[in-house]
């Protein structure tokens, strides 16, 4: 049997350095078995194609803000057994590649989703959760499974999917713009008898950059995708309890804002517009239509790996903070010649410690000798810079939430 190819996806709308960064990422990774398609607006492609490895990337061009439809253009394009998705805010772990392939070995395996680790690079933000027939979330135990209503949530800026499968089904359904398209994905597959499960070595760092939606700081700016797909989500898979579940929404929404306005984040005004936004939303999904969906066509083009070859294994260096000006040009003279690093660079506090993929293409890993890196750790430890360093070298990557 032929060795399985992945097929990455990645849908990118007004987040062109978001972008280049996801990318810069993906062309470290450890596998020659993958290939990168790009879906995007002009600004995204422009930067793409600037990149140094750019001739080896799908480009597809797209025309307005609708993530399902632009993934489904993905698929379509998609010439590998399996199809992964990554949002352009996100950035893999270098074995992300690999792991996912290993994943899909098990021909019972339809879907497969990871941890999705945040802002501070080591918290855990998504892990492995269910969600039901309404489209609510909930966290699961790490020996836990989802209940006879539910199925496991695929997070949409780290899953994948058998590509058979999901040209089957029709891909994602575009009547979702934005919200909930992968948990009505994640329940058509359930509803077909296919098997999805959370695989904790596929890890994703995910920033949650600024968008139409939102703001830097994720306080939102808009909620009518939300409310609009709600209410289509309920249409479709819980009709009995529409106005429940609307009813519930709403008064989720305002806890939220609330929250947001006690914070200081947004204002009275902001709030009702807020509130308002999300109304429209509802009133908008629950009279929009929607059609049955169409088996995808296969791919009308070859499998073009990324790479023929694999990167040079990751060069992790270590450092007090304030050498960070040498190392950082170290770091960025190395990538400029192909060889992936990790920078270790710690200072002489208890500050807490922070993993990111620099626009620079290299990882950081920064923070205080005395301070935890594990927010489960105590606030406050004894270290030698050389001991701390060679035990922050040694679970670098290697934890699974």
């Amino acid at each position: 049997m032929l060795p399985l190819r992945l097929s990455v996806v990645i849908v990118s709308w007004a987040r062109p350095r978001a972008l280049a960064r996801c990318l810069t990422a993906l062309s470290q990774m450890r596998s020659t078995r993958f290939e990168l398609i790009v879906v995007a607006d002009d600004d995204g492609l422009n930067v793409a194609r600037r990149l140094s490895f750019s001739d080896r990337i799908t480009f597809i061009r797209q025309d307005f803000a609708n993530i399902s439809a632009a993934r489904n253009q993905g698929i379509v394009a998609a010439a590998g057994d399996v199809v992964a998705f990554i949002d352009d805010d996100a950035v893999p772990e270098p074995d992300w590649a690999e792991a996912t392939l290993t994943a899909f070995e098990d021909p019972g395996l339809s879907a497969a989703t990871g941890p999705v680790i945040g802002r501070n690079g080591l918290s855990l933000q998504w892990g492995l959760m269910a969600t039901d027939r309404t489209g609510r979330d909930r966290w699961l135990a790490k020996d836990d499974t989802p209940g006879a209503d539910e199925t496991v949530k695929l997070h949409g800026t780290n899953m994948a999917i058998r590509r058979s499968c999901v040209t089957l089904l029709g891909g994602f359904d575009p009547v979702f713009g934005f919200y909930l398209d992968e948990t009505d994905l994640a329940r058509r597959l359930a509803y077909a008898g296919k098997v999805a499960r959370y695989i904790p070595e596929l890890r994703v760092h995910h920033g949650y950059a600024e968008s139409p939606r939102r703001r830097a700081d994720r306080v939102p700016t808009d909620l009518t995708d939300i409310g609009a797909s709600t209410a289509i989500f309920l249409r479709k898979h819980a009709p009995d309890q529409i106005d429940t579940a609307l009813t519930a929404l709403v008064e989720d929404q305002r806890l939220r804002l609330l929250r947001l306005a006690r914070g200081r984040k947004i204002g009275a005004a902001e709030m009702r517009r807020l509130s308002d936004s999300l109304r429209s939303g509802i009133e908008t999904g629950l009279d929009r239509d929607f059609s049955p969906l169409q088996t995808l066509p296969d791919p009308s083009r070859g499998f073009v790996p990324l790479r023929d070859t694999l990167p040079p294994p990751l060069s992790i260096r270590d450092g007090w903070w304030h050498q960070a000006a040498r190392l950082r040009a170290e770091a960025q003279n190395a990538v400029a010649m192909g060889h992936p690093v990790a920078l270790i660079m710690l200072e002489p506090t208890p500050r807490k410690h922070k993993i990111a993929f620099t626009d620079g293409g290299w990882w950081e890993q920064t923070g205080g000798l005395f301070g935890p890196a594990d927010r489960s750790e105590p606030r406050f430890q004894i270290w030698r810079r050389a001991g701390r360093a060679a035990r922050e070298r040694a679970r670098l990557f290697q934890a699974s939430p």
